[in-house]
């Protein structure tokens, strides 16, 4: 059955293209005013109508074609748009960056403007691991700087911790942050009104961003706001270099000596570069 309708459709279209030839061919020989322009009319309008069909398909790929062009040409300018705004989000970020970079050398050169007194020398951090975030730190200079065991170090504002162990042209810092209660001890000084009371910085309240001195005697009067500095004393590191300001105050376990809870002026998350303090100028 098939076979057979395949066949008729085979000779069916050879005689339509013939029959619209003939057509063709007396329309365009016909009078013009001859009776026979009625059945011009019908012929053109046979033509036309078999000519529409006949271009349909061609007119419908034609038109998806301009389509496709238009959404390849829609999806390129799309994709250059967005290679332009991630190219704009690069380059904020690195003005982010940048400025945040300016803002800490400014407040590394603030620092070493008020530490005239002192002999120091200026690192960059170039290692701070996620693992021992709030313990250590390495600098790029070293013992050929003049770097040495226990020096003090500070960053930003103030005491961020002390040298730990050194090289040729590195030194790894141990930050006051840490948990290691035997290294991160300094001597340190609250001045208050009745004077200058002395205590040790041992502790750091990693939830509420504080460092603890304790051992200071409740015969000083210690309040909030009071600035905390080294005492010197145990000549580990020179006096008054500042470390932060008192947030709180209270009895340690013991009923017998005060604590303080101290905000430290320097952002221990945020360190790039540092201050290595070599001591007093003499």
């Amino acid at each position: 059955m098939r076979k057979f309708s395949t066949s008729k459709k085979n000779i069916i279209i050879p005689i339509v293209i013939i029959v619209v030839g003939i057509v063709s061919i007396i329309a365009i020989y016909q009078p013009k005013n001859s009776a026979g322009n009625t059945v011009q009319a019908v012929v053109n309008d046979t033509i036309a109508s078999v000519n529409k069909v006949i271009t349909a398909p061609k007119r419908w790929l034609n038109n998806r074609t301009k389509s496709v062009s238009n959404l390849t040409s829609t999806y390129k300018e799309n994709q250059k748009l967005k290679n332009k705004v991630h190219q704009t989000d690069d380059l904020k970020q690195q003005a982010k960056n940048q400025a945040q970079e300016i803002e800490r050398l400014k407040a590394e050169a603030e620092l070493n403007q008020t530490l005239t007194n002192y002999e120091k020398v200026s690192a960059t951090v170039i290692t701070r691991s996620p693992k021992t975030w709030q313990d250590t730190l390495i600098v790029d200079k070293g013992s050929d700087d003049g770097v040495q065991k226990n020096m003090a170090v500070m960053s930003q504002k103030g005491l961020i911790g002390r040298v730990m162990d050194v090289d040729a042209h590195s030194a790894k810092i141990r930050l006051l942050t840490s948990n290691n209660k035997s290294s991160n001890h300094f001597s340190i000084k609250i001045s208050s009104k009745n004077g200058d009371s002395l205590g040790v910085l041992n502790k750091y309240d990693e939830e509420a961003e504080q460092l603890i001195g304790s051992q200071f005697s409740r015969e000083k009067d210690i309040k909030e706001g009071d600035v905390v500095k080294t005492s010197g004393l145990g000549g580990n590191s020179p006096a008054d270099l500042v470390i932060g300001k008192v947030v709180k105050v209270k009895t340690d376990s013991y009923g017998m000596n005060q604590e303080a809870h101290i905000k430290p002026y320097a952002q221990m998350d945020d360190i790039s570069f540092v201050t290595i303090i070599q001591g007093m100028v003499e």
